[in-house]
């Protein structure tokens, strides 16, 4: 197991906590509002996930 996959996955959540109506995502921290009430209690493989998937939002939204 690499050094990185050991460590706790820190929370996207930049105190910007408004839901997009259109995209259905938070403006600040990308993520839906399921993804952001299961934040608490998931894996840190379903966490590093959805980070994955913030990059991959955060990159389609400023093409």
């Amino acid at each position: 197991m690499r050094p990185e996959d050991m460590r706790p996955v820190p929370s996207p959540c930049v105190d910007i906590c408004q839901m997009d109506p259109v995209s259905g995502l938070c403006r600040g921290c990308y993520r839906t509002i399921d993804e952001i009430v299961a934040w608490g209690s998931a894996s840190e493989d379903y966490k590093r996930a959805v980070w994955a998937e913030i990059r991959r939002r955060e990159q389609q939204a400023f093409e």
